[in-house]
């Protein structure tokens, strides 16, 4: 999605978390376009760091619907869009034999979840 193309869902961001996107981006595609419901029950279930923080993000862009618009319903609304994008890297020495030394790169990611009403779904696909 370019940066000309606007969603029009809700939203929530979370940014510079301590996980690799690589882990994160086969998680996050077990969700994409699920309901909300269906999503954290997946999300709650599996046993990686990455679920946690999708779900705590996914609750966060659902929690800034219900309060953009009090007459939304968690079960009308589904995940429309989830990014996960490259973070900054910190960068670690690790000693190696003989006095040498390694680097070590601590990935870092940014999770972006856009929420969106089960009945625009429809109406896009009309569109």
């Amino acid at each position: 999605m370019s940066n000309a193309e606007v969603n029009t869902g809700y939203r929530a961001i979370a940014r510079n978390l301590m996980a690799s996107p690589s882990k994160v981006r086969p998680v996050a595609d077990l969700v994409r376009g699920k309901d909300y419901v269906r999503a954290v029950g997946i999300l709650e279930a599996l046993p990686q760091k990455g679920a946690r923080l999708i779900l705590k993000v996914l609750k966060s862009a659902v929690a800034n619907a219900l309060y953009q618009n009090k007459k939304l319903d968690e079960e009308s609304l589904y995940i429309s869009e989830i990014r996960v994008n490259d973070g900054p890297r910190l960068k670690r020495v690790w000693p190696r034999s003989h006095g040498k030394r390694d680097i070590l790169l601590r990935r870092m990611c940014h999770i972006v979840v856009y929420v969106d009403e089960t009945a625009n779904k429809a109406n896009r696909k009309a569109k």
